[in-house]
Order: structure tokens, then C-alpha cells, then sequence
């Protein structure tokens, strides 16, 4: 969705977990979803497997929309969710339990059971609302059969696993926690996932969260201690805008089983590439008032206060609102939020749509725990025996008879009665901007007393903020008309803002919706053209670097030569001559001067950012850069590739091509570098590499007693002399190939690498 401002190319950039719309998520269909076990006792066995080790069983087959699936591991989910006397309990499926596979690029499907929802559309019209504010799972619907018999309609729910980290946040193999304890939340089952400071000792909190990275316990303790006993220095370990949005989000949606609930859960942790805990809420099934903890009444919830829960059992709420301007911010979300859903009706619009799509599922629904006549009521009128079916002395509200309520008594709570500024006229002093320059930003405010400008100039990095005046000394105009100016510089290829502003009682941001939503700058560029920018290093056979999945893929490293900016969007990536066009790059791809641009030659275009359609040959190949037309604009043919040696312009962007170690992203180094744990970075060099017949050593950290050449057999071909930290090697009468090069210093030393005779 773009934003017109004035007559500028200024937009706003929707970045939500909708930005790539996959066919599994559509949420205007029902997925098929068919498990075949062998077990007749099947149902027995995920019991059993659910109330010990929660492990999976593997079905003989899985069956997803019509594409078959072998050795899947399936089990049960959830906590009140759940129960062995279920005829329709929550499934979790594990396409790549044993076999490599997966759906649509999908591995793990998330599967509800509608427990405590007679509305079934809880959870889909949830995540629908919320994917506006923060980035979410998608959620739709699925039937589900086991055996060929119909189980019923399930909620279907993106997994938050490694895809979705990579998705959404630019990496995976981070610090990641679940705050779902295994065996439920509570006190007694072992705490809470609440961010309860408990001391230094990572044990303590080991029966509360959830560990689903290799590592993390030290800094989730970290976290823990700052927002409870260092809150000042929070924003450096927490993305604050997106907890905000998670707490506003509960407050509003009144989704008690979460953070803002008594069991403090259902939501995990990432360690983002800015150091920053990044919060994502999971599981809301029981959002809009489906959850009867804490035995609210249907009243109790209309009018649930917008500080609800703000106390020392729940530090986070607490700490987050005691500083004045979160606390700002906070009621500035919820606003937002019941404006553009509540306010003016919109969720009964998509309830609507929702119902429609799911009426004649509902209605064949074997193993429903609500009647279809619940269903048909189930947005006016409140619906007895919740607790996960009739017999309950919890009263789930109509959504309607929620919200409606609720939106008319949030509207008159004090905190939503104080008059926040308004933020209008939102531009860039020019219609773009350029790089290395600062960028120029005019707002009129209104009723104000501090105007902030957030910035950013690289999408996956983190807002800062700069303060904006109206003092006529900072590109504002006349000082006191209202108009305010700030200014960043311009540093990177994604240069995107908002405005923050407040007065005593409240504050407002431009976009609405930020952090989350932004305004993006138009930079100046200049197009692809013959050298700007060049193929400048390559990998074929790569263990040593992960993408943003975690995965271990060919690479492609280009390097901007030129003074400019270059646009490289419609641009192409080929390793065919005969199909130049075979892979283009997404529209705003940009890469600053003396800069580069990764992209993973991993024939995996369904990952975001920049992942090619083709692989590359270890064996020898051409790679051509050509732009939009198919115009050859560089052109590398390598030869054969070595595991974990790259092949490399040097000097950097402009020498000829050499076998070296890799340098991912920075400066290409000279020939092949060996690193040694007893010896200095650069404590030997052999080039050229390859070498069509001369190979000079050069060694900084000893005197060369002896060189050794092998094959890639490892039979000895020469056994060379030496006495000095220099030597010129002739190989003329070595056959072209891969070969391995062994120096020993006289101080006892040795180290070996491999180079190319062509």
C-alpha cells in the first residue's frame, strides 16, 4: 500500500507478514490435509507420546492438498487445547521429520481444534487484525482426515520456525526461545514465562522458557536482568515498538492467554542481527475473549482497563509503562489499532468474510465441540460452557458483544480521551535524495511540545530517532508556524522514517502504524551499466557461510565500482549464455558505491531477499551479469572450484580472477591465505592461484625449511627445498588440476592449501 504525500514519490512500505502470499495461507481457501498411519492404534500412541516425551509418530503419509508426503512425524499440541478423551485434538505435522520435504517451501503445519470457539474464526480473524501491527503467523483453515475418516475444520497456522525467522527478521540461527514451558505455564507446573528477574543462574528459569536455538540461556538471562534492574538501557536489547504493539494488541483483542494473562505466555524470543530481543505473538485461539482464565466476567472484559496487568507480575507491562513516553506510545497503538478495526465496524467485515468461508465446513463437522446454531449466533450473542465445550461454567463472549462494548468503553477511558497531536504534510525538502548526503524532513505538528524523526537507511536495521524543531534554524520554515524540520544522513540503500510526536498527556505517530509501517525516500540512482558494477567474488562448494535460512548455498558476491548508487532492479543473473535472462533481480535492488550485494545461488526463489533460480557447477562454469535487455554487463568463466575456496577478482573489483579464502561481502584478499592457529593472519601467501606455470610462496612468520606438492590423492610430486621465506616455484610439468601445497618453516611449523595449475 502506497502513501501519496504532497506531490513527492514518498510511500509508505507495508512491511507485515503478508509480504509474500503463498497459496497454503489463502485465506479465502480450505487447505485438504489426509494422514495415513499403519497404526490402527494411532490415536493411542500420540496420546501416549503427548504425556511423556511429547515426541512425534511417524505416519506412513501425509497428503497436503493433493501432494503426497512420506515418513511424517505427526503428534499432538497444546495445553488446555488438548485432552485424551478428544474425538479432534491440535496436530502438529513435521514434513521434514525424516525426509528432506516440504510444502510450498512449508515444513511444519500448525494445526487448531477450535477448542473454546463456537465463532471458529477466533484465531484467523486475530492474526488477520494483528498482521497490520507487527509481523505474525498467517492463519487460515483446513479439513483434516486421518484414515480416510473426516476429524473436522482446523485453523491452520504458519509455524514460527526457522523459515519464518529468515522471512522476517534476516536471520535464523540466532538466540530463540518459546515462552511456552513444556507441560503448560503456571505455578505448578513449574512458573511462568513472565521475565521475573530470578537471579544469574540460567537454571532457574530452564521449567519456564523454552530453549529452541542452540544457545541463548546467558542473554535471555541478560535480557531479564536489564528489564527488571536496568530499564534505561532496555532499548538496547529489546525491540520496545514491537512488544508495544504485542501489549496493545492484547489489551485491545482482550487475549488473556498471552502475556498481558495470568499464565504470561504464548509468544518467543528472537536475538535479532541488532542485538535485540524481538517478541512475536503466538497462539491466539483464544483472543477476543475466548480464554477463561482469570474468570472474568463478559462485562468484566468489555471494560477491561487499558493498563490492565500493568503489576510486578508482569515486569514487562509494568517496566514498559513507567517510562512516560512507552507508556505514550502504548495508548498511541491501541488507538490505532480500535480506530482503523473497531471504531468504524471493519472487523465485522472481515468476521464476515472469515464465516463465509468456513459455513458449509463448519456444518459437516464431525467432531465440532460447538452446534452449528452456536456458530450462527456466535458473533451477537455470548455462548455457556466454555472451557472447551458444553458443561463449562465460562461464558465465551459474541465477538461482537465484546467489541462493540468494548470499543465504546475504551473510547471514553481517560487515556483515550487526551488529545494527542496531529501530524500533517509529512515530506523530504527534495523529491529525492542522494547518497552520503543528509535528508532533509518538514512536518507540520499541531499541539505538540517534542517532535522526533525515527530513521533508518537499512531495512533490516534497527529506528533511531533524532529530535525535530520548529525554530526556524533547521530547515523549517519560520520559527513557531508549526512546521518542524530534522534531517538524517543518508548512509545506506533503504532510507526510511517516521515521525513521533507528543505533549504532556499523549503522543501520535506518522505513519499510524509505525514502527511497523514507514515512509520511504526516493534515492537517487543510476542504472546498470557496463562496469559499474561487477562480478567480484564466487563460491561453489560453501560450508563456512549461512544465509538468512541457516543454509550452507552457493554464492555470488557483485561490487558497486562506481560513485553512484545503481539500481540493479530488472537487472539479471545467468550461468547460461543461450538464457542471459534466466534469473532478475526484485524491484528495489539497490547497491551503495564501494559496496557489495550477497546473493545465494541456491535455486530457492520461494526464500525472500536475494536467492537465484539456479545453482552453480563446482566444475567450471560461466556466470554472466546482464542488464534488463540481456546485455552482457560482466562475464566471469571459472574453473574448477575448490570446497571453501572462493574464486575472486584481485585487487579488489578490477584484477584478474585468483582462487583465494573467502571474503564474503568485504575486501577480496591476494591468492590463497592460510589461516593457522599458531600463526599470524597473514603468515603465508601462493599466488597467482591458479597459476598457469609459476606459483610464488611468500611466508611472514618463518623461514621455509621444505616445500611438499601432492595430488588430490595425496601421492608426493615434489619435495622442494628451500632456506628462505620466499621461493618461485616452476609447475610447468604439472598437468592442470587441484593440487595441495605443504610449507615447513625451520621453527617446526607446517600448513597446507590447496591451488589450481590451469
Amino acid at each position: 500500500m502506497k502513501h501519496a504525500l504532497s506531490s513527492l514519490l514518498l510511500m509508505v512500505l507495508m512491511h507485515h507478514c503478508t509480504a509474500q502470499s503463498f497459496n497454503f495461507y489463502d485465506q479465502g481457501t480450505i487447505q485438504t490435509i489426509e494422514i495415513f498411519f499403519a497404526q490402527t492404534n494411532w490415536d493411542a500412541l500420540m496420546d501416549q507420546q503427548m504425556q511423556t516425551t511429547e515426541d512425534y509418530i511417524v505416519a506412513d503419509s501425509v497428503r497436503v492438498n493433493g501432494e503426497t508426503f512420506e515418513q511424517v512425524g505427526v503428534k499432538y499440541k497444546g495445553n488446555s487445547s488438548y485432552n485424551a478423551n478428544n474425538a479432534k485434538n491440535p496436530l502438529h505435522i513435521e514434513l521434514d521429520h525424516i525426509i528432506d520435504q516440504s510444502y510450498q517451501h512449508y515444513t511444519d503445519i500448525k494445526l487448531g481444534n477450535g477448542y473454546s470457539d463456537p465463532s471458529y474464526i477466533r484465531e484467523a480473524l486475530s492474526y488477520d487484525i494483528l498482521k497490520s501491527y507487527m509481523d505474525c503467523p498467517l492463519s487460515n483453515f483446513a479439513n483434516v482426515y486421518i484414515n480416510g475418516s473426516l476429524m473436522g475444520l482446523y485453523s491452520n497456522d504458519e509455524s514460527i520456525n526457522k523459515d519464518f525467522l529468515g522471512n522476517h527478521y534476516y536471520s535464523s540461527e540466532s538466540e530463540f526461545f518459546k515462552c511456552n514451558p513444556l507441560g503448560g505455564a503456571g505455578p505448578g507446573a513449574g512458573g511462568s514465562p513472565d521475565l521475573t528477574w530470578l537471579g544469574t543462574d540460567s537454571t532457574s528459569y530452564d521449567s519456564r522458557y523454552e530453549l529452541k536455538s542452540d544457545y541463548g540461556w546467558a542473554t535471555l538471562v541478560d535480557l531479564i536482568d536489564t528489564l527488571n534492574n536496568n530499564t534505561a538501557a532496555l532499548e538496547y536489547s529489546l525491540d520496545i515498538d514491537r512488544a508495544l504493539w504485542m501489549l496493545a494488541n492484547n489489551n485491545v483483542m482482550v487475549n488473556l492467554d498471552s502475556y498481558s494473562g495470568q499464565f504470561k505466555q504464548n509468544y518467543y524470543l528472537y536475538k535479532d542481527v541488532n542485538g535485540r530481543w524481538v517478541p512475536t505473538v503466538w497462539d491466539l485461539n483464544m483472543s477476543l475473549g475466548g480464554f477463561p482464565g482469570g474468570n472474568l466476567s463478559v462485562t468484566q472484559m468489555q471494560n477491561l482497563t487499558p493498563l490492565y496487568s500493568n503489576d510486578t507480575a508482569h515486569p514487562l507491562i509494568q517496566k514498559l509503562l513507567s517510562n512516560i513516553r512507552y507508556k505514550k506510545m502504548y495508548i498511541a497503538h491501541m488507538r490505532t489499532i480500535v480506530d482503523e478495526f473497531f471504531d468504524n465496524g471493519f472487523y465485522l467485515e472481515r468476521a464476515a468474510f472469515f464465516r463465509g468461508v468456513i459455513d458449509a465446513a463448519v456444518q459437516s463437522d464431525p467432531n465440532g465441540f460447538y452446534s452449528n446454531a452456536q456458530f450462527q449466533i456466535s458473533l451477537s450473542s455470548n455462548t455457556p460452557g466454555g472451557g472447551g465445550g458444553p458443561g463449562g461454567n465460562f461464558s465465551i463472549p459474541g465477538i461482537q458483544v465484546l467489541m462493540d462494548a468494548r470499543n465504546t468503553y475504551l473510547q471514553g477511558t481517560a487515556e483515550f480521551l487526551q488529545v494527542a497531536p496531529t501530524i500533517t504534510n509529512v515530506h523530504p525538502l527534495v523529491s529525492s535524495v542522494t547518497f552520503s548526503n543528509m535528508a532533509d524532513i518538514q512536518a507540520t505538528v499541531e499541539g505538540a511540545t517534542s517532535v522526533f524523526l525515527g530513521f533508518r537507511t537499512f531495512h533490516a536495521h534497527r529506528f533511531h530517532r533524532t529530535e525535530m524543531f520548529d525554530d526556524g534554524t533547521h530547515n523549517d520554515g519560520i520559527a513557531g508556524d508549526g512546521i518542524y524540520g530534522g534531517a538524517f544522513l543518508v548512509d545506506g540503500v533503504h532510507p526510511e522514517f517516521y515521525i513521533w510526536a507528543e505533549n504532556a498527556e499523549a503522543g501520535a505517530f506518522s505513519p499510524a502504524r509505525a514502527e511497523h509501517e514507514f515512509y520511504t525516500l526516493e534515492l537517487e540512482t543510476q542504472p546498470l551499466t557496463a562496469g559499474s558494477v561487477v562480478i567480484n567474488e564466487v563460491l561453489t562448494s560453501n560450508s563456512v557461510h549461512e544465509d538468512e535460512y541457516g543454509e550452507s548455498n552457493d554464492w555470488i558476491e557483485l561490487y558497486n565500482r562506481s560513485g553512484s548508487v545503481v539500481d540493479l532492479s530488472g537487472a539479471h543473473l545467468s550461468d547460461t549464455l543461450s538464457d542471459p535472462l534466466r534469473w532478475t533481480f526484485p524491484y528495489g535492488s539497490l547497491i551503495a558505491p564501494d559496496s557489495y550485494l550477497m546473493v545465494w545461488a541456491d535455486d530457492d526463489e520461494e526464500q525472500q531477499f536475494f536467492h537465484t533460480n539456479f545453482n552453480l557447477s563446482s566444475i567450471a562454469e560461466t556466470l554472466l551479469l546482464t542488464n534488463a535487455s540481456g546485455e552482457i554487463m560482466d562475464q566471469v568463466d571459472y574453473p574448477l572450484q575448490v570446497q571453501d575456496i572462493s574464486y575472486g577478482r584481485f585487487p579488489n573489483g578490477t584484477g584478474p580472477w585468483t582462487y583465494m579464502e573467502t571474503t564474503f561481502g568485504v575486501v577480496n584478499g591476494a591468492g590463497l591465505i592460510v589461516r593457522e592457529s599458531n600463526a599470524s593472519a597473514d603468515s603465508w601467501i601462493a599466488y597467482p592461484n591458479p597459476t598457469s606455470g609459476l606459483l610464488h610462496v611468500s611466508s611472514s612468520s618463518g623461514t621455509i625449511l621444505q616445500l611438499e606438492i601432492r595430488d588430490t590423492m595425496g601421492s608426493l610430486l615434489l619435495s622442494i627445498p628451500c632456506g628462505n621465506q620466499q621461493a618461485e616455484l616452476d609447475l610447468n610439468t604439472l598437468a592442470a588440476g587441484v593440487y595441495f601445497l605443504t610449507i615447513h618453516r625451520l621453527n617446526g611449523s607446517q600448513a597446507t592449501a590447496s591451488f589450481v595449475r590451469q
